[in-house]
């Protein structure tokens, strides 16, 4: 997978500057990582919370999956209607 990267730049107070500074001093990493991991989580979720999103998708599709009692409902009330509605052209 090709991923592009893009560089912005952010204009910071000096109480944010020095709260990120200070931890990514104690978390052996940059500001810059901190930002992105931030962004990360704010607007595209944390790591787990798009896994579960995933495979609840995913789950969804499979004949034994979470939804199957709605999906045979829906099954059920599309049934033989669709084929009588095609006779009556």
């Amino acid at each position: 997978m090709i991923y592009i990267v893009r560089r912005t730049q952010l204009y910071l107070d000096d109480q944010l500057w020095g709260a990120l500074h200070t931890r990514a001093r104690n978390e052996k990493t940059t500001v810059s990582e901190l930002v992105r991991q931030a962004v990360r989580e704010r607007y595209l979720g944390d790591l787990d919370q798009r896994r579960v999103a995933m495979e609840r998708f995913a789950g969804s599709r499979k004949e034994d999956g979470p939804n199957r009692d709605a999906r045979l409902e829906v099954r059920r009330l599309r049934r033989g209607k669709r084929l009588d509605r095609l006779g009556e052209r």
